[in-house]
């Protein structure tokens, strides 16, 4: 079957229908948008991908509304939107598309779609309202794509899609990112377990690069691990704290107290370490110039954490 039309509603657009339309232009480049509430084109047929109007549910014929009374739901009863049934039938193969790993792909649409395609979902269906997000309600991701609207007096469909197209670009590269971002998650997982492994009882973990760490070191249960070490550049490398949560900003252990806000020479002196340059005045990062200076650091934040108990 060949898909040359993509078909949703005319109008104002909203996060559904935009998510949904970055899913089904991936999988099909050359496909014209088109955006109507025309019977002849909100119709399914052998040509087009019909969603988030046609008011009815069918995949096998490719017609993905959830407005109708009988819309699908979710096992656990939550609703679908438009983006929910798109992603639900054509996630999958979208992750094959952005090459993910096939033994990732299970892992990253579950997550996908927890973390992103559900909260999308539950606000245009009214099942949350977005005052949930309080103060930042206004800084959503689709609260911030329906400011790409035309304003009430210099719209029509023209002005409509070249709104909906600048939305769709920007909807584009945060769904890539975040996909991006989980396969990067699991890439580092295996490098995060080997350097747990190497740090045995020790209470410092080594990583060779930048990477996510925390969500491996909640699993692994390392409880004994106090700092990170990662390089970060030539003659740069940097000692953190370990959050005791991976959502929160508690750490399991501070830098110490002395070394607060000092750069340069001032933290040499107070930590007595050669080659020491920097410690945030919130004491979760430090910053040293050769391997040998940040390890020090990090053995002396630890001499003082277990000297408190920890």
């Amino acid at each position: 079957m060949s898909i040359d039309y993509l078909v949703t509603h005319s109008g104002g657009f909203h996060a559904d229908e935009l998510m949904s339309s970055v899913i089904l232009t991936r999988l099909y480049p050359t496909a014209q948008i088109i955006r109507s509430r025309d019977a002849a084109w909100i119709t399914p047929g052998t040509d087009r991908i019909v969603y988030d109007v046609g008011g009815g549910f069918d995949a096998d014929r490719h017609l993905f509304d959830h407005h109708q009374r009988d819309a699908p739901l979710r096992d656990d009863g939550q609703p679908f939107s438009s983006f929910g049934l798109i992603w639900r039938h054509f996630g999958r193969a979208y992750l094959t598309a952005l090459a993910i790993p096939a033994a990732d792909i299970e892992t990253i649409h579950a997550k996908f779609d927890a973390g992103f395609v559900l909260p999308i979902d539950l606000l245009d269906n009214g099942a949350i309202a977005p005052s949930v997000a309080g103060p930042l309600s206004g800084m959503t991701l689709p609260a911030l794509l329906e400011t790409l609207k035309p304003v009430f007096d210099q719209g029509g469909p023209e002005a409509e899609m070249r709104g909906f197209h600048a939305a769709l670009a920007i909807a584009r590269a945060f769904v890539e990112a975040r996909i991006a971002r989980s396969a990067a998650g699991l890439r580092a997982d295996g490098m995060v377990m080997d350097a747990i492994t190497a740090a045995g009882d020790g209470r410092i973990l080594e990583l060779p690069m930048g990477m996510p760490f925390r969500p491996a070191v909640m699993r692994a249960g390392a409880d004994q691990l106090l700092f990170v070490i990662t390089p970060r550049g030539e003659d740069d490398w940097t000692l953190g704290g370990i959050q005791t949560h991976a959502d929160g900003f508690d750490l399991r252990a501070d830098l110490p107290a002395a070394w607060a806000g000092l750069t340069g020479a001032p933290l040499e002196q107070a930590s007595g370490i050669p080659g020491a340059k920097f410690c945030h005045n919130g004491r979760f990062i430090a910053a040293a110039s050769s391997y040998t200076a940040i390890r020090a650091m990090a053995e002396a934040a630890v001499r003082e954490a277990e000297a408190a108990g920890l």
